[in-house]
């Protein structure tokens, strides 16, 4: 990513600023409370530092359709008692009545719009450019009202939509400080990595996992890459291994189309970087509702593959605790089976207990960390799942590029806008 705005580059006092968020969070499925309030804590940096401007919250929750597609209401409230100020829900999203309550702000006023994705523009213009983002209602409608646009909505900044990307022709646009953290730990993560950097990808979502151990190898950027879980299992089938016949056609099913590209990755790791990638040479199955352990030598075997084996553990650990740098990304099985949890928990006590800067992505894994309340024990525990993903694969990031083009458009401009 090329150089963009923080915070820290303007003083914002009595500004009107309009700051993405992504608090879009899970939610109990009978009563709608907050089953989890990670993402609501994670911008509470921004919104401190923001306490004397007139702040403009916008967010989405869940997707029209969804059970939980709901008003911002209750992420309002929630968040106005964790920042222990009132911030005001508003039943509009950029019509007359949004409009209004943001011309009567006073400085240190928090309002919060409702949710952005019942608006059509939101959810029509996911591959629309930039001018045309720009000349949305949302952005057109909002943009002459507020001085300065805030993104700390990392979660989502692989997405293409206006309120997400669409302000960076419009207003100076800035890095909110849980996006320029995110930024900073995966930009090392993809660039400059204390050394010895070990690289731990699991869970099921191959094609992304492989990606990213393709764009690291490639580069010469990791030094070992650990497969675990489902990806651990279609590396094994890729190298030789005869997995078994149902895992084969979990692999299948998971990934569908992508399986004919996912594998041609899985090949060509294989054959050019075989020394940097550590395989599981022992594997958890399920047998009679049991867990037995085997080698790989002993594959295949007609039951599902739910975990790495004790052996495998083992043999990992070194290269977990003595890096320089580590990046954990999928667990490496089904974890939310207790008696197959054991690869899971092991690694994360091993990232716990790394002597160097440890980097956790991706959804299950950043909820663990969480759940198990060790995240002061790891370097960074990112709260994108996708987003995260999408960064550690150098793939396109369309909040990211909105940023830079308005750091090249507003930076030299500061000082005449009032901003310093």
């Amino acid at each position: 990513m090329g150089s963009v705005l923080t915070l820290a580059d303007a003083r914002f006092a009595g500004k009107r600023v309009l700051v993405r968020v992504d608090v879009n969070s899970p939610l109990h499925p009978m009563t709608g409370a907050f089953l989890d309030d990670t993402r609501l804590r994670a911008v509470l940096p921004t919104l401190r530092r923001l306490a004397s401007a007139r702040v403009i919250l916008v967010g989405h929750q869940s997707r029209p359709g969804k059970i939980d597609f709901i008003s911002m209401a209750k992420h309002a409230d929630l968040l106005g008692r964790l920042l222990g100020r009132a911030i005001t829900f508003v039943p509009d999203i950029c019509g007359d009545i949004a409009q209004d309550a943001i011309r009567y702000m006073k400085p240190g006023d928090m309002l919060f719009l409702d949710n952005v994705r019942g608006h059509a523009d939101e959810m029509s213009m996911k591959k629309s450019t930039l001018d045309e983002l720009n000349e949305s209602e949302i952005v057109q409608n909002l943009s002459p009202l507020v001085d300065a646009y805030v993104t700390d909505a990392f979660a989502a900044a692989h997405r293409n939509s206006p309120s997400l990307s669409g302000f960076g022709k419009a207003v100076p646009c800035f890095a909110g400080e849980l996006m320029a953290k995110e930024v900073s730990a995966l930009k090392m993560a993809t660039e400059t990595p204390p050394k010895p950097y070990t690289v731990v990808l699991g869970g099921v979502k191959c094609d992304d996992s492989l990606d990213i151990a393709t764009n690291l190898c490639s580069r010469n950027v990791a030094d070992t890459v650990i497969l675990v879980g489902a990806v651990g299992n279609l590396m094994l089938w890729a190298s030789g291994k005869d997995i078994g016949e149902i895992n084969e056609n979990f692999l299948k099913g998971e990934l569908g189309d992508a399986f004919e590209s996912t594998w041609n990755m899985a090949m060509d790791l294989c054959t050019n970087h075989s020394d940097r990638i550590n395989l599981p040479i022992d594997v958890a199955v399920e047998i009679d509702k049991q867990r037995i352990d085997l080698s790989v030598k002993d594959l295949p075997v007609d039951a599902p593959i739910f975990d790495i084996g004790l052996q495998t553990m083992m043999g990992i650990r070194k290269h977990i605790v003595d890096a320089g740098c580590v990046l954990w990304n999928g667990p490496a099985g089904y974890f939310e089976n207790k008696p197959f949890a054991f690869g899971t928990i092991e690694i994360l006590n091993q990232c716990c207990e790394s002597n160097g800067f440890v980097i956790i992505g991706g959804g299950h894994t950043s909820s663990l960390v969480s759940e198990k309340r060790v995240g002061h024990l790891v370097g960074h525990n990112s709260t994108g799942g996708g987003a995260c993903l999408t960064m550690l694969a150098n793939r396109p990031m369309p909040a990211l590029e909105a940023l830079e083009h308005s750091a090249n458009l507003y930076s030299e401009k500061l000082a005449e806008l009032g901003f310093l």
